[in-house]
């Protein structure tokens, strides 16, 4: 997440002197601000501070902090003698969420066992070496708990949700799920058909399926490419062996963070953490996930996938371009690109009465039935684009060029009135968004794993009102204009434009 440079000046000051980050470092555009990665105290501030005149604060001349974002609750981060970081954010709200985010994913699985990832996320819950899967289940019942999983393509999430006084209970049921669970062969076997149910579930969802066409299309030959649960005949063939081996591999503290969200202290969640998991051994020499990312990179190939079923009573696509990372100076764009553009429903009942440009072109199409931007980060690459449902008809093209012409058109100009409300709207959803505990362990978490540190919501805003027109207009040239494009589309597709004609409108002739 990130924002725009306001003095190409003040970045080249704090390149120099080293006042870069994982997050957002000083290789910025024009016009990025190092809200808070940069300061200007101390020795370093009375040298530079004489010199830089109006551009001696890294913000904007003239920019108003909001005080109430000021009074966010600290993220407190401790690094533990084996690597793992312990953050943690206080608020007394009589429950917490403590969760371990694992810095793992589909993406580094080889070909060979892809799925582990997702099927490790089932089978830990049933049994360690200590606790049965009904002696499991009954002790989260007793607590009042609530326990929970994810996996995604860079990755994988284990948690629970409990009152503040079962904190220390859930930490150690956690970490005896991690460091101690059986992975018993009877329940491998038991769980392929659970696994296969599910995909089978996943099959039936459109908006699904046309998400991993998407990735298998677009990042073709590179490891996004590959799905979250994995082929089937990788289902029925893992081993017990190459999901320890994933493990053993993967599951490593300096690519681990303990998050507590609620009602819970920093000191107290160290503690259990050096209690629970500080036996867990440090790899000093191991390599990290972008260490991975960069020995195998990601990136977008030029394609599409059109799977033809004119029994299907819709039509289902997705147009993708490639974009930039989770940590690049220009994320921050694109999420108030994706505000911008936002979605549309025809059951919704808004027409051309709305100032998204859009979704007023796209409600005059009579096939159209709905669309939602869309915004994927990864480590190394992205994909921004739009996916859409129609009714099956001749004028599929029209929808097809709506959407184009809406993304291309801030290439040339871009309404300030519009950006401003893009921009409103996503700080208001970025503020909502983080409405309960979990939540904020989910943000403290994937910050962490992504940015390396937590972004205060006040550095978010900054970077955020950064994102003016001429430096939305360099974003939308540099990634979207001429740009190679990603296509999946699915259902009665016999008359949406083929990838030539979609290509074509990635430009615009002027005379």
């Amino acid at each position: 997440r990130e924002g725009r440079m306001t003095a190409a000046r003040w970045r080249n000051l704090a390149g120099a002197a080293g006042l870069s980050r994982r997050g957002f470092g000083s290789a910025a555009p024009n016009k990025v601000i190092p809200v808070s990665s940069v300061g200007t105290s101390g020795v370093l501030g009375m040298l530079f501070k004489p010199m830089l005149g109006a551009f001696k604060s890294p913000l904007p001349p003239g920019y108003q902090v909001d005080p109430a974002l000021l009074a966010q609750a600290p993220t407190e981060v401790t690094v533990l003698p084996n690597g793992l970081r312990v953050a943690s954010e206080t608020s007394r709200v009589g429950t917490a969420t403590v969760g371990m985010w694992i810095d793992a994913g589909t993406r580094f699985e080889p070909a060979a066992i892809n799925g582990a990832a997702h099927f490790l996320e089932h089978l830990i819950f049933k049994g360690t070496k200590k606790r049965t899967q009904r002696g499991l289940e009954m002790e989260i019942e007793d607590l009042g708990a609530h326990l929970n999983a994810y996996t995604s393509r860079e990755q994988t999430v284990y948690f629970a949700r409990a009152l503040k006084n079962d904190v220390p209970a859930v930490t150690e049921l956690l970490s005896d799920l991690l460091l101690n669970s059986k992975l018993d062969e009877g329940a491998i076997e038991r769980e392929r058909s659970t696994i296969l149910r599910e995909m089978q579930e996943v099959n039936g969802i459109p908006e699904e399926v046309l998400f991993d066409y998407l990735h298998e299309t677009a990042y073709q030959g590179t490891a996004l490419g590959k799905t979250i649960l994995g082929p089937e005949e990788n289902i029925r063939s893992l081993k017990r062996a190459d999901l320890q081996s994933y493990i053993d591999s993967h599951y490593k503290p300096h690519r681990m963070v303990l998050v507590g969200a609620g009602d819970i202290e920093h000191g107290e969640l160290v503690k259990l953490g050096e209690k629970h998991f500080g036996s867990m051994a440090a790899d000093p020499g191991g390599r990290t996930a972008l260490d991975l990312c960069n020995q195998d990179p990601a990136f977008v190939t030029g394609s599409m996938v059109q799977i033809r079923n004119d029994d299907m009573g819709e039509c289902h696509f997705a147009i993708a371009f490639e974009t930039c990372g989770w940590a690049h100076p220009d994320a921050v764009a694109f999420m108030v690109m994706q505000s911008l553009h936002g979605a549309w429903d025809r059951g919704s009942g808004l027409g051309d009465v709305t100032s998204n440009r859009m979704a007023a072109a796209v409600s005059t199409t009579k096939e159209a039935l709905r669309y939602q931007t869309f915004n994927t980060s990864y480590t190394d690459t992205g994909l921004f684009g739009v996916s859409g449902t129609a009714l099956p008809g001749e004028d599929l093209d029209d929808f097809a060029h709506e959407v184009m012409y809406a993304l291309i058109e801030p290439c040339f100009n871009v309404y300030d009135e519009l950006l401003e409300n893009a921009k409103r709207a996503l700080k208001s959803s970025l503020l909502s968004s983080l409405d309960n505990t979990s939540a904020v362990a989910e943000d403290i978490g994937r910050q962490l794993l992504v940015y390396g540190r937590r972004i205060p919501m006040a550095e978010m805003f900054a970077r955020i009102d950064a994102v003016d027109s001429a430096a939305f207009k360099r974003v939308c040239n540099k990634y979207l204009y001429d740009r190679e494009i990603a296509v999946s589309c699915m259902g009665n597709t016999h008359s949406f434009p083929d990838y030539n004609w979609l290509r074509r409108k990635t430009y615009w002739l002027s005379y």
